[in-house]
């Protein structure tokens, strides 16, 4: 064998068992595009949201129709809050549900 089919065959072999030593490592620590991308498509959601609200009560303002704009705050925040935190709009009703059927 000649030298450069030795050094090619030590470094595969070096790399192989580099491989299988951190292999357990990193499988413990598992995948989570799932959890990523949900993550970042909540995040861009919520922006999206909030500038459409904001621009819908800019319009509302300029308008001067004040106790509209309230009211569609107020509605916003409600959906806001319905959507972008389903936890813990459940520990509420749960809340309301033992202060109502005890």
């Amino acid at each position: 064998m000649n030298r450069r089919a030795v050094v090619f065959s030590l470094s595969f072999v070096a790399a192989l068992a580099l491989v299988l030593l951190l292999a357990p490592a990193a499988l413990a620590a598992g995948n989570d595009v799932g959890r990523n991308l949900g993550s970042l498509l909540r995040r861009y959601a919520g922006e999206i949201y909030v500038g459409v609200v904001a621009v819908v009560g800019l319009v509302f303002l300029l308008n001067r129709r004040l106790s509209d704009l309230a009211v569609f705050f107020v509605v916003a925040v409600l959906v806001g809050w319905l959507v972008f935190s389903p936890g813990q709009v459940a520990d509420t009703a749960r809340a309301i549900g033992k202060q109502v059927l005890p």
